[in-house]
């Protein structure tokens, strides 16, 4: 039987038992199958759910309905929703979950539609592409709480905020038409971009590794450097620019960190789109950009200027 299938069985054998008992009542405004299968839900988290200590609730509306009415929280600045539940409310049903090494990994498979989520990743994973969160997916209750955004574009739908009802207004799209990786992504991009991340930060962290990309993505923007990828790394107008075109260490194969931070990159996920230059203090003194631009920020190992 399929998950669907045994989720709407449940729910309704649910709707029959408190139909007879007259012990619960339907959560107020819901009827039938979806209200005993939100009454479901209830029952299993109520003891389980409590949100992240600092955290504040947000409202939610899909397609103009309110839902999943204290399940929705911002915590560091970031709007998290409950995976499942809002894949449900956007028309996606079938999902699994694992545990592996103690973290949860959430699988959502749709029509023409993979997504997944691990706990503690600062990205999610949809056919194939993978979305930056902006905080690390969380687990609560024994499911996964994911940031909004991401979900939003995983799921091919749309979001926009309203100050004044404090709520993310979604309004769902067509989920079985998310382009996939081969789809979105240039193999020669990926290709290059991934190894100038492993070969400059290989051991920095995922913050680290997608600054560094971005400083090749934003030379690729400028009118003061070349006008590809490849023509960044391997620009030697003023000298080289990249070290590991000179050592080697850019034809060294990847790590798989680094090429979903180039994959991250090439989605448009930007930590500056101002970021031009960067060095590793313990390794160069970087003079000459320390006298000619402007310091912006140190992420691990390396200073970023513009």
């Amino acid at each position: 039987m399929k998950k669907r299938q045994k989720r709407r069985l449940c729910a309704t054998l649910a709707s029959v038992i408190l139909a007879i008992s007259g012990m619960a009542a339907l959560p107020t405004g819901a009827t039938g199958v979806e209200a005993a299968e939100n009454y479901v839900y209830e029952i299993k988290e109520a003891s389980a759910y409590s949100l992240p200590a600092g955290s504040y609730k947000i409202n939610l509306n899909v397609n103009g309905r309110r839902v999943l009415d204290g399940k929705v929280f911002n915590y560091g600045g970031v709007t998290y929703v409950p995976m499942f539940k809002f894949a449900d409310w956007l028309g996606v049903f079938d999902y699994s979950s694992s545990v592996s090494a103690g973290r949860r990994t959430s699988y959502i498979d749709g029509e023409n539609l993979e997504i997944t989520a691990t706990e503690n990743n600062l990205y999610i994973r949809a056919n194939g592409r993978y979305f930056f969160t902006g905080g690390k997916v969380l687990e609560i209750g024994n499911e996964l709480y994911v940031p909004i955004l991401p979900m939003v574009k995983a799921l091919n739908s749309h979001v926009a905020w309203s100050n004044t009802d404090n709520a993310f207004n979604v309004r769902s799209g067509d989920t079985r038409r998310l382009k996939n990786a081969d789809q979105t992504y240039a193999s020669d991009a990926v290709y290059w971009l991934a190894r100038i991340i492993y070969a400059e930060a290989g051991g920095e962290s995922m913050q680290g590794k997608i600054a560094v990309g971005n400083v090749v993505l934003n030379r690729v923007r400028s009118k003061q450097f070349p006008n590809t990828i490849y023509g960044v790394i391997f620009d030697k107008k003023y000298g080289v620019q990249f070290a590991p075109t000179a050592n080697g260490m850019i034809y060294k194969t990847p790590n798989a960190d680094s090429v979903i931070a180039a994959k991250i990159c090439l989605e448009g996920y930007s930590i500056s789109s101002e970021a031009l230059y960067f060095f590793n203090p313990k390794y160069t003194s970087g003079t000459w950009v320390k006298q000619n631009r402007d310091y912006l920020f140190t992420i691990g190992n390396h200073v970023f200027y513009n």
